[in-house]
Formats: structure tokens, C-alpha cells, sequence
């Protein structure tokens, strides 16, 4: 029997903290079929699509954004977590639906006019992904798409892209927080 990416991914409870439902894609990156599955579905749903670029969100995201910049045939960029990348680079707050946090991008990554991809693991309350497109904008490339592995649609980050003119892809999604 063929498991459907939603199969593999693994709920933990609690964690980060009291009352999330993390969804760990860990378990879906360690299934060869599942890891194909999702990078494939993500491609696929861009072809005819023009990219310069791929970025992806820190941490999980890196994972399939350099499957799928390869797969398109362009440039994987890289959105950390402050303190991460050599050379210079520009920063953004954030706030989390558990915290806050900032992100930070090299200051050479996106020519401007440069086509974006975005890309992360999942979307809840899209403060991530903004801070990610801000970057991106600021240094004059332009994201008019997002993907995710997985969206919480109660949390409204979907929404919140597609009101900033983004369209939102995404493989699955699980209700609750």
C-alpha cells in the first residue's frame, strides 16, 4: 500500500510547548518514496512556471528547496535564523505563533527582478514566510509564489499571503494548531 504524504509525517504533542501539535516532516524526509512524492508534487505544480530563484525558510525547508532549485534548474537562496550566514546580510523580526525570531538573507542573494520561489515546510500563521518575502523584496525580487508541505488553515497564513497577492501551494493540510 502507497502512504500519502499526510500518512508520513509524524504529529508530536506538546511540542515546542504545552498546547501545539508539531508536525514533524522528518519522518516524511526518511521515506525515500515520500521524499520523492513531495519534491516531485512541488515541481510539478510549477511547470510552465518561470523562477530565477528558490528560497527556503531555515531549517526544514532547506530540504526539499534544493531538491526543487535543482529540479526547476535554477538558484537555491538560503533565509536563516540571525547569526547564521558569512558576509553581509539584512535581518527581519517576526513573530511565531509560540515567540518571535528574525531572519536574515545575504545581501547579494537576489538580483532585483529576480523571480522567487518560496518555500518552507509549513505554513501557520504566515509570520515566517512574510519576514521571508519582505527580505526577498527589499533586495528587488518579486514572490508571487509560496509552497509549503503543510498548511494549518485555522491559523490564517495562507490567507495572509494570497491578501499580499502570493499564491499558495501546499501538499497537505491538518486542522488544529
Amino acid at each position: 500500500m502507497t502512504s500519502t504524504i499526510k500518512d508520513l509525517i509524524r504529529t508530536i504533542p506538546d511540542f515546542p510547548k504545552d498546547g501545539i501539535m508539531f508536525r514533524d516532516i522528518t519522518t516524511l524526509f526518511g521515506d525515500a518514496e515520500g521524499l520523492r512524492l513531495a519534491s516531485d508534487e512541488i515541481v510539478q505544480n510549477y511547470n510552465g512556471h518561470r523562477f530565477d530563484k528558490v528560497a527556503a525558510l531555515e531549517a526544514r525547508g532547506f530540504v526539499l528547496g534544493g531538491i526543487v532549485a535543482y529540479q526547476l534548474g535554477v538558484g537555491f537562496v538560503p533565509i536563516r535564523k540571525q547569526g547564521k550566514l558569512p558576509g553581509a546580510t539584512i535581518t527581519r523580526d517576526y513573530e511565531l505563533e509560540y515567540g518571535s525570531e528574525t531572519l536574515e538573507i545575504q545581501d547579494d542573494a537576489i538580483e532585483p527582478g529576480d523571480r522567487v520561489l518560496l518555500l518552507d515546510d509549513l505554513i501557520a500563521t504566515g509570520g515566517t514566510a512574510v519576514a521571508g518575502i519582505e527580505l526577498i523584496e527589499e533586495l528587488g525580487g518579486v514572490v508571487d509564489h509560496a509552497s509549503f508541505v503543510i498548511d494549518l488553515p485555522e491559523l490564517d497564513g495562507s490567507k495572509i499571503l494570497r491578501k499580499r497577492g502570493v499564491s499558495v501551494h501546499y501538499l497537505c493540510q491538518f486542522e488544529g494548531i
